[in-house]
């Protein structure tokens, strides 16, 4: 039997150990790193997100969001706390954003969760001793997908200086006929309304588009033919290939300094300094 392109399992084959690893990871971070855990950015249980700060903390310090993924129905932002090491070493407020799952809810309540959750930041971050003005993002899988909507063109400005999109789904038509068809059943008129190659965005927004090279080919042309749409549209983006990574060790590397990935979500954090 032909494998599922879309199915993480089927092409990592230590895909359970690679969990386990960024969950320790992730509450050896709560454990180290100072942090205000579980602000409410709404009142769905799963509206939620955590807080890391750098040493000394300060005042107006850049400020990253990180989305996790999971295909839209798995993880949570505690098993992704350690995103927020490579955040704070570059000086900046981590900030893990929560979301409820499919098919507890659809796609158009997480799309409007992530919105809210980027209000939060906006409203509230400054008393947090964040610069609201310096907004970084980044997304890995799903959450690149529902990071692209936080810097759409409408309503202007975004606010989102730079991104960083990491093995993303930009097209959700080929996902109806996946193995996500029973767990989650996206409908048709979820495919069109939240399809981010065809929406709008913010050409005001530096974008990288990531994908680990060893990536099925589904990613690979998503990655590749999102970059053109944004390109068309007066973005500037850049595309990198993550050597001998896949969908798992790459988003694993966020958190390790010296990886690429984990170099590319410093230099976007760096990009929100001019």
């Amino acid at each position: 039997m032909q494998k599922d392109p879309f199915r993480t399992r089927d092409h990592v084959a230590d895909f359970d150990d690679i969990v386990a690893d960024i969950v320790a990871r992730s509450a050896a971070t709560r454990a180290t790193l100072a942090m205000a855990g579980d602000l409410a950015y709404g009142e769905h249980p799963a509206e939620k997100l955590d807080l890391f700060f750098p040493p000394g903390r300060g005042s107006n310090l850049p400020v990253h969001i990180f989305i996790h993924g999971g295909y839209w129905r798995m993880f949570s932002k505690a098993d992704y706390s350690y995103v927020a090491d490579t955040v704070t070493k570059a000086g900046a407020i981590a900030v893990i954003v929560d979301y409820a799952l499919m098919p507890e809810v659809r796609m158009a309540a997480i799309v409007d969760q992530v919105r809210r959750a980027k209000q939060w930041v906006l409203d509230n971050i400054a008393s947090h001793g964040g610069d609201p003005g310096r907004i970084s993002l980044s997304g890995h899988s799903a959450g690149a997908h529902l990071a692209t909507f936080l810097f759409e063109k409408t309503p202007a400005p975004s606010h989102i200086r730079a991104v960083l999109l990491l093995s993303g789904l930009y097209d959700l038509k080929p996902l109806q006929t996946s193995f996500l068809k029973p767990l989650i059943g996206i409908t048709d008129e979820e495919a069109l309304a939240f399809t981010p190659m065809t929406r709008q965005h913010d050409p005001d927004t530096a974008v990288t588009i990531v994908v680990g090279a060893q990536e099925t080919p589904p990613f690979q042309k998503q990655a590749a033919d999102f970059a053109t749409r944004l390109r068309a549209h007066g973005l500037g983006v850049r595309n990198l290939s993550l050597k001998d990574r896949n969908h798992m060790n790459s988003v694993r590397d966020l958190g390790i300094s010296g990886t690429q990935a984990g170099d590319c979500l410093l230099e976007i954090i760096e990009a929100t300094r001019d």
